[in-house]
C-alpha cells in the first residue's frame, strides 16, 4: 500500500519519497532510449536494409505505440515501484508476476551493463595507450558511481539524468543542422536495394533501441503528480527521441557511403568526421558516452526497483524492500543490481544474452497489452487510470501479436533460454512465494464475474483505491472513514420503503444499542413529515438520536428501486444519516458531500453495474468532492 510505514530489522521505513518531476521522467526515458541503438546499429543495420534504415526506424517508433500507451495507462492507474511487474502480478497473478519480476529486473541490468561496456568502443581510439582490460575497469566504476548517487537520492540521481541527456540532445541537434550542407542525395539512392522485406527485419532489430522509453513505470512511486507527469513526460521522450533517432540516422546515410558504413561501429562519430575532422569525432564520441551512461543510470535505477516491489509482495525476502530512512531509496535492491551488473560486465560475453534480454522484454510487452484488457475486463471500480490508451482493446491485441511475431524472429537459442528462465521462476514460485503471497489478480476478477457472488472477494480492489488516494494526494477526512465502517445494504428485487426502513432500523440498532423499533418509528415519523427524496433516483433519510458525538452512515441499493414517493421515480440511492444533536455541523457536511459524489460523471451508471457492495463503497470513496473542513 501507499501509505505503509512498516520497518524492518534495520529500522528502514517502506515508503519512498516523490521527487521526480516532468524534467526528470523525460531525462529517464530519454535517456534509457538513446545508447547503442543510435550510436552503434546504425552501421549493423546498413548492411541489411542500406539507406532505407530511415525507414526501419520510424516503423520500429510506431511499432512501440501499442506498449508505451499501455503501460501510461497501467502507470497512471498502479503508479507503485516495479512497473512492469507490479502490472503484471496485479493483472496476472503471483505466477506470473514471478517471472515478469526476474525477467524485466535480469532485461533491465543486463541491457545497463552493456550499455557501460559500449563506452569502451569509444575509448579505445581516443585512449589508445588504455589496455583492453581498463574498459572493463571503467565500466565498473561507472557502476559503482550510479549505484552510490542512486544510494544518496532518487532526486540528484534524476537531475544528473537531466543534465546528461539535455547535453546529448543539444550534441545531436549540433551534429542534425551542422550536417545537413555536407549530405550527398546520391547516398540514398537506391533507397531499397534489398527491397521491403530487408526493412522488416532492420525494424525487429532496431525495435529494442525504443525498449528504454517505458522504463519509467518502474519508478512510478517516485514520481510527483503521476497521473499527469507520467503520459506527460513519456509522450515527449517518445516524440523527440524519435525525431533525433530519424534526423540523425538520416544526416548519417547522407555523409557515409556503403563501404564505410561496413568498415566501423561508431558511423555516427565519423560522420561528424567527413566535415569537422578529428574535432568532430572526438564531439560525437563524447556524446556516444554520454548516451551510454545515460542508459546505464536508467537501467539501474530502474532495475532496483523491480526487486523492491517483489519484497513487498513477498515474492522475495523481506530484506529486499527495507527503504533507508536517512536517503528514503531502496539501498539492498541497488546494491544486488550493481553487483549483478559488476558480474556481467568482468565475466561475461553479452552478445547471446542482450538477445535473450530482447527477447524477454517483448515478451513483457505482450503482457502489458494483455493487462489493459484485463484490468479493464476485471471491472474492478477502483481501477481509475488518469490516462487510457485509445483505440481498446484492438491496440492491445495487434501490438501483443507484433510483439510475439518480432519474439520469433530472435531464433531458437533466446527462446530457448527464456523458456529455461520461466521454469526456474515457476520453481522458486512454488518453493518461496506461493505460501507467502495472497495478493489478488484481475484475472481472478475475471472469473468471479462469471461465477458465484459468494466467492468474490475484494482485496485487489481495496489495493487500487489506496494506490488511487496516495496518487492524487487525498487525505481521507472522517466522512471516508465513517464510508469505510458503514454497512452498505444490496436490497435485490423486491423492497418497499417500510422493508428498508426495517433494514436500516436494525443496523443503527447494532451501532447505537438503541431498540430497533424506537430507530424505525423516527425514520417513519422524518418521512412522513417531510419527503428525504433529494432528487430523482436518491433519497437520505435523516434522523437525530440520544446523545453526544455520534454519527453514523448506512447505505443502500436498489436496482429496481424503491417507492419513497408515488409522484417522484423510484429511489435507487440511499444515505441514511443517522447523530446527535450536537453534530449538527458535521451533518450538513456529509449532506455536501454526498451531493457532490452523486453529481460525479459515470456515478449513477457505475452505482447501477457494481457487481458487490464493496465496489460500491470504492465508487463512493473514489469520487471527486472536496475534503476541505471536514475533519
Amino acid at each position: 500500500m501507499g501509505k505503509t510505514t512498516a520497518q524492518n530489522g534495520e529500522g528502514e521505513s517502506s515508503k519512498l519519497k516523490r521527487e521526480l518531476g516532468v524534467l526528470e521522467v523525460f531525462a529517464i526515458s530519454s535517456g534509457a532510449m538513446i545508447s547503442s541503438g543510435l550510436f552503434i546499429l546504425p552501421a549493423v543495420v546498413y548492411l541489411k536494409a542500406g539507406p532505407s534504415i530511415i525507414q526501419a526506424y520510424i516503423l520500429a517508433a510506431i511499432l512501440v505505440v501499442p506498449a508505451m500507451l499501455s503501460k501510461a495507462e497501467l502507470a497512471t492507474a498502479m503508479p507503485k515501484s516495479g512497473g512492469v511487474y507490479f502490472f503484471i502480478h496485479r493483472s496476472f497473478g503471483p505466477l506470473f508476476g514471478t517471472f515478469a519480476g526476474f525477467a524485466s529486473w535480469f532485461s533491465l541490468s543486463l541491457k545497463s551493463a552493456f550499455a557501460l561496456i559500449g563506452i569502451g568502443i569509444f575509448l579505445t581510439p581516443l585512449f589508445s595507450f588504455f589496455p583492453g582490460e581498463m574498459v572493463k575497469v571503467i565500466a565498473v566504476g561507472f557502476t559503482v558511481i550510479f549505484a552510490l548517487l542512486n544510494i544518496v537520492s532518487v532526486k540528484h540521481s534524476g537531475r544528473f539524468q537531466v543534465i546528461l541527456v539535455l547535453s546529448l540532445i543539444a550534441i545531436l541537434l549540433f551534429y542534425i543542422f551542422s550536417g545537413l550542407e555536407h549530405i550527398d542525395v546520391h547516398r540514398y539512392v537506391p533507397f531499397r536495394p534489398h527491397g521491403w522485406l530487408s526493412i522488416f527485419t532492420a525494424t525487429g532489430m532496431i525495435f529494442v533501441s525504443f525498449g528504454g522509453l517505458t522504463k519509467i513505470a518502474s519508478v512510478a512511486e517516485e514520481i510527483k503528480d503521476p497521473g499527469r507527469t507520467i503520459p506527460r513526460g513519456m509522450f515527449a521522450a517518445f516524440a523527440v527521441i524519435t525525431l533525433l533517432y530519424v534526423l540523425t540516422v538520416f544526416i548519417t546515410v547522407g555523409l557515409l557511403d556503403a563501404p564505410e558504413f561496413r568498415q566501423t561501429l561508431t558511423p555516427i562519430s565519423l560522420g561528424a568526421s567527413k566535415y569537422l575532422g578529428n574535432a568532430g569525432f572526438f564531439i560525437l564520441a563524447i556524446a556516444a558516452m554520454l548516451a551510454f551512461i545515460t542508459t546505464a543510470n536508467a537501467g539501474l535505477l530502474a532495475a532496483s526497483r523491480v526487486p523492491l516491489a517483489m519484497a513487498n509482495d513477498n515474492l522475495l525476502p523481506s530484506f529486499f524492500a527495507g527503504i533507508n530512512r536517512r536517503f528514503k531509496t531502496p539501498v539492498v535492491p541497488i546494491v544486488i543490481t550493481a553487483t549483478f551488473m559488476i558480474t556481467v560486465i568482468t565475466l561475461l560475453d553479452l552478445e547471446g544474452l542482450i538477445k535473450v534480454a530482447s527477447t524477454m522484454m517483448l515478451l513483457l510487452f505482450a503482457f502489458v497489452n494483455i493487462s489493459v484488457i484485463l484490468m479493464r475486463e476485471s471491472k474492478i471500480s477502483s481501477y481509475k487510470p488518469a490516462f487510457k490508451a485509445p483505440l481498446y482493446p484492438y491496440l492491445q491485441i495487434a501490438g501483443t501479436i507484433v510483439y510475439l511475431l518480432l519474439i520469433l524472429e530472435m531464433g531458437r537459442i533466446p527462446l530457448l533460454i527464456a523458456s529455461g528462465f520461466f521454469l526456474v521462476s515457476l520453481l522458486w514460485y512454488f518453493i518461496f512465494s506461493k505460501s507467502r503471497n495472497l495478493k489478488e489478480s484481475a484475472l481472478i476478477h475475471i472469473v468471479e464475474r462469471i461465477t458465484s457472488k459468494e466467492i468474490r472477494s475484494t482485496t485487489l480492489g481495496d489495493e487500487l483505491r489506496e494506490i488511487l488516494l496516495e496518487r492524487d494526494e487525498i487525505t481521507e477526512d472522517r466522512f471516508d472513514q465513517l464510508i469505510k465502517n458503514a454497512r452498505i445494504i444490496d436490497t435485490g428485487k423486491e423492497c418497499d420503503i417500510e422493508k428498508l426502513f426495517i433494514l436500516l432500523a436494525d443496523v443503527f440498532s447494532i451501532k447505537f444499542q438503541i431498540p430497533p423499533e424506537k430507530i424505525f418509528q423516527l425514520l417513519k415519523l422524518r418521512e412522513a413529515d417531510s419527503s428525504t427524496v433529494i432528487h430523482d433516483g436518491l433519497a437520505i433519510p435523516h434522523i437525530i438520536i440520544e446523545g453526544d458525538s455520534k454519527f453514523e452512515i448506512v447505505v443502500a441499493r436498489s436496482k429496481e428501486g424503491i417507492i419513497f414517493d408515488p409522484q417522484k421515480p423510484p429511489i435507487k440511492i440511499v444515505f441514511a444519516l443517522a447523530g446527535a444533536r450536537n453534530e449538527r455541523n458535521f451533518h450538513l457536511q456529509a449532506l455536501m458531500a454526498i451531493a457532490q459524489i452523486v453529481q460525479n460523471k459515470d456515478f449513477e451508471s457505475s452505482w447501477k453495474k457494481a457487481d458487490s457492495t464493496e465496489e460500491l463503497r470504492n465508487i463512493i470513496l473514489l469520487a471527486q468532492r472536496t475534503r476541505k473542513g471536514m475533519v
